[in-house]
């Protein structure tokens, strides 16, 4: 393996490690009793401060939870120290997230729940934007499927992680792309981020995609990265490519947006997200473009219906 390569290869995992220490809940537990119940807090350190968090009535279940996580995060400490160690070795130097970056960023988590909101409904959960911000936010909704809810709970993991700093400022490869698979997945299939060894059927046409190859997916998307045009034609171009590519057995169109969008935030020029009453219009255009593999059409919708730019 080239040095380059290896630089690569380490940003890529770093980042992946990273993400999940930052989905965990650990620190040392506290268990405080009040009015003959008991409830759980952790003592731990953000940003180099120690805070004090209420994290749920008591269980052995989360009280458990809460010691395996501790052990967990000592193991990705460890790992992401390493990999620290490693990167230095290779003189690599840490890039800052440019002003236009960090306002898209703060740009994108402010349209969240609406973002979140209309990819769930363009795969059919039956969710509200009112419903679909209480779920983001950790509330309980009862007129929802278990499924349903964790879609919604997959697509704001997902988002979490493309919008965190050492992901964004990576570049938009083949690692990002299976691991927002993965996140959009989790709890499905087994098999989540990891290319497809099976035939797909797509409902409304007779078009089947051929199975996926690893090797030619990174070219592809290599070569799509760095053509000389737009940030949003590239953007859109990425989107396409994986929709149609369909390289895993679900998610594909949550998938090909959020990653679409890795790369759009990732230069500070704006969101790709598709309204909620242009759904069924934007799912015929891409039956056309799947049995066409002519794109003019939903290029021309996503950049004029679905591209929210900065500026405007």
């Amino acid at each position: 393996m080239t040095k380059h390569m290896k630089l690569l290869d380490l940003l890529d995992q770093k980042k992946i490690k990273e993400f999940e220490l930052e989905q965990l809940i650990y620190g040392s537990i506290e268990v405080r009793e009040k009015n003959g119940n008991k409830y759980i807090y952790i003592h731990a350190k953000e940003n180099g401060i120690q805070v004090t968090k209420y994290i749920g009535e008591y269980s052995d279940t989360l009280y458990n939870l809460i010691l395996n996580n501790n052990l967990r995060s000592k193991e990705l400490k460890k790992e992401i120290k390493q990999m620290e160690k490693d990167l230095k070795e290779l003189n690599y130097i840490e890039g800052e997230i440019s002003k236009e970056v960090s306002i898209n960023i703060d740009f994108a988590r402010k349209h969240l729940a609406g973002t979140i909101y209309t990819q769930a409904i363009l795969e059919g959960v039956a969710t509200t934007l009112s419903d679909t911000e209480n779920i983001i936010e950790g509330g309980k909704i009862n007129n929802m499927s278990v499924d349903d809810v964790m879609k919604i709970i997959n697509l704001k993991h997902a988002w979490e992680f493309i919008l965190n700093k050492n992901v964004i400022i990576s570049p938009t490869n083949y690692s990002v792309l299976n691991t927002i698979n993965r996140l959009v997945e989790e709890g499905f299939y087994y098999s989540a981020g990891e290319l497809r060894t099976t035939p797909v059927t797509i409902g409304g046409t007779t078009w089947e995609p051929e199975l996926p190859i690893e090797s030619e997916i990174k070219k592809d998307i290599e070569t799509i990265t760095n053509k000389k045009k737009s940030h949003i034609d590239i953007a859109i171009e990425l989107l396409l490519y994986v929709v149609r590519k369909q390289m895993f057995l679900d998610g594909n169109k949550r998938t090909s947006v959020i990653f679409a969008n890795h790369y759009l935030i990732s230069k500070g020029k704006g969101l790709i997200v598709i309204p909620v009453d242009l759904a069924n219009y934007y799912k015929k255009l891409l039956i056309d473009y799947y049995e066409t593999n002519n794109p003019k059409e939903i290029t021309k919708f996503l950049k004029e219906q679905c591209y929210l730019n900065l500026k405007d």
